[in-house]
């Protein structure tokens, strides 16, 4: 099946279907979409095949391919190179570099890195034509879930509690839509290979973009990447030029309610995907990193804090 669709593929793109010497490897890391590198006439591309029924997700592959092609632009994300419609497929650049292991970008050096690779995103990249609102969305995957029969925790009614008081307390002082990439997990980070030099750091899979809180991103990358308290600070430091508890107590909540959209979307998959994961166990561990973050003994300090004006 994956030969086939990925032939076809190849076949709709001009400058692959125009080649003599065309190889495809399947390239691990994905769970929902599959990914070949593709080598042809000297050059090397990645070649992206979404998933089946990620449309369930709300993904849309018209969002993903624009964010992705101006991240491209902006020296972000690997170059778009050619679209394939109505599929949603994406041919970008193949960037040869090594993966970031966990240890090693929570490092002062690549957190500063990253916090200006978002930042140069959040402030430069033109309006999205989706919507990324961490609330409506673990809304619609719990509409989804429920009506394909998926397991809720014991506890929804108080997850769902500390939901409210979290949209609550952020809507005294309302975000502005901004474009976000809202998937920050760590192997969507790649440190490009430079003879000589420091490479760039690429972020991949756009898939999530939208328009959304800056702050679902900072809090995404740190509950990814468990960050502990200097290393938020120095984080912050490095995306804003300061430190504010009223920064500090927005990302800490946004923390919380992407662990519970992590949650969703694994009790989602469990009902919906194909694949042989562990879907279920996945979204049992983001729940309980979720109560454990929204009963913390600061948390109430934190729902107070947002709303400061500095």
């Amino acid at each position: 099946m994956n030969t086939l669709a990925i032939d076809k593929a190849i076949a709709r793109v001009p400058f692959l279907a125009e080649s003599k010497n065309v190889k495809k490897i399947p390239l691990s890391g994905g769970i929902t979409n599959l990914n070949f590198k593709i080598e042809a006439d000297g050059k090397a591309y990645v070649l992206r095949l979404a998933g089946e029924g990620t449309d369930q997700l709300g993904i849309k592959r018209d969002v993903e391919h624009a964010a992705n092609k101006v991240a491209g632009q902006l020296g972000i994300a690997p170059e778009v190179v050619f679209f394939i419609e109505p599929e949603g497929y994406i041919v970008t650049r193949f960037v040869t570099g090594k993966r970031i292991m966990p240890e090693d970008i929570i490092k002062p050096d690549y957190l500063t890195r990253i916090a200006q690779k978002l930042r140069l995103f959040h402030r430069n990249a033109p309006k999205l034509k989706g919507e990324f609102n961490v609330f409506r969305r673990v809304e619609m995957l719990t509409k989804t879930a429920r009506s394909k029969g998926a397991q809720f925790p014991h506890d929804w009614d108080f997850i769902q509690k500390k939901m409210r008081e979290a949209e609550k307390a952020l809507l005294k002082d309302p975000y502005k839509p901004t474009p976000c990439h809202n998937d920050l997990l760590n192997l969507n980070w790649l440190d490009e290979d430079a003879p000589g030099d420091i490479g760039e750091i690429r972020l991949l899979d756009w898939e999530y973009a939208g328009m959304g809180d800056i702050f679902f991103d900072l809090g995404n990358f740190s509950h990814h990447h468990r960050l502990n308290e200097e290393q938020i600070r120095l984080f912050l430091n490095a995306y804003f030029g300061s430190f504010q508890p009223k920064h500090y107590a927005r990302l800490r909540i946004m923390w919380a309610m992407s662990e519970l959209h992590e949650a969703m979307w694994g009790t989602t998959q469990s009902v919906i995907s194909t694949l042989e994961e562990d879907f279920q166990g996945y979204a049992n561990l983001w729940f309980g990193r979720y109560r454990m973050h929204v009963t913390d003994y600061r948390w109430e300090q934190w729902l107070k804090d947002v709303a400061k004006k500095k």
